[in-house]
């Protein structure tokens, strides 16, 4: 089986040291961090690496001490005024926390002018050593596989420019488990599990922060998926339930995404 790591937002009651405590008691030898808290995750616990260089130190020494590396950092959105230079801190903080990826969204609704930004951004990941993931989001401005290909085929980069692919973005989109075997080699960079119903709910972006299906509650093709998928390429399971969120410890439903997924890719 590749490589499965846990993504912030299924246990998004978590601060980073308890998702690295999360992620190994789970068998996971990663981690997808937001290294900030956001509005749009009240369930957050509130945290700060970013300031506070002494509890980003002690996120590195943990993650360390427990053999859980930094598979994903998040989160960098790009708007039409985003300032690049802004996410220094953000890079500074990923890359002393060793990031493997750093994920993009973009949602700059001019063509030149976003693509004129990702490359800065791609141009200032790499002063920091870090590889960028574009994951692509029917409500962005980058809404299919396609596009983000599209988008960093232009930059040129691969390996270390690609796509971060969400099944349930893949499937919300339109796109298909073909339509990610046929990509390009060194664009791929990423995958992310979950499951979903057929039928796409009124809320794209309800379901995808919050109320995700455990791996064969609903009817995407989850096995397919993965084999699509480079070979080697790192995975995540991204189900946040947050309606279990008080009827279930973290451990709970972490476990019960971690088994779901599993017994998905048996």
């Amino acid at each position: 089986m590749q490589r499965i790591a846990l993504d912030h937002i299924t246990a998004i009651d978590t601060t980073p040291i308890q998702l690295a405590q999360a992620a190994r008691a789970a068998g996971c030898d990663g981690v997808c961090l937001f290294m900030e808290p956001m509005d749009v995750l009240p369930l957050m616990p509130k945290f700060d690496i970013y300031a506070d260089r002494a509890a980003r130190k002690e996120v590195r020494a943990v993650m360390g001490d427990l053999g859980v590396a930094l598979d994903l950092a998040y989160p960098f959105t790009l708007a039409g005024r985003t300032d690049v230079a802004a996410f220094a801190t953000a890079m500074e903080c990923a890359a002393e926390l060793g990031a493997g990826l750093i994920n993009a969204l973009l949602y700059d609704r001019d063509p030149a002018r976003q693509l004129d930004r990702f490359g800065q951004f791609c141009d200032m990941a790499a002063r920091f050593d870090l590889r960028v993931g574009v994951e692509f989001y029917p409500p962005s401005q980058v809404p299919s596989l396609a596009a983000a290909l599209d988008l960093v085929g232009q930059i040129g980069r691969p390996g270390k420019v690609g796509v971060n692919v969400d099944l349930l973005h893949l499937m919300r989109s339109g796109g298909s488990v073909a339509e990610l075997a046929a990509a390009p080699a060194g664009y791929v960079l990423y995958g992310q599990i979950a499951d979903g119903p057929a039928q796409a709910p009124e809320h794209l972006d309800f379901e995808a922060s919050s109320h995700r299906l455990l791996c064969g509650e609903g009817a995407f093709d989850v096995a397919g998926f993965v084999r699509a998928l480079p070979m080697d390429c790192p995975l995540s399971v991204e189900i946040p339930r947050n309606h279990a969120v008080g009827t279930e410890t973290t451990a709970e439903r972490v476990r019960r995404a971690m088994d779901s997924v599993r017994s998905a890719l048996a």
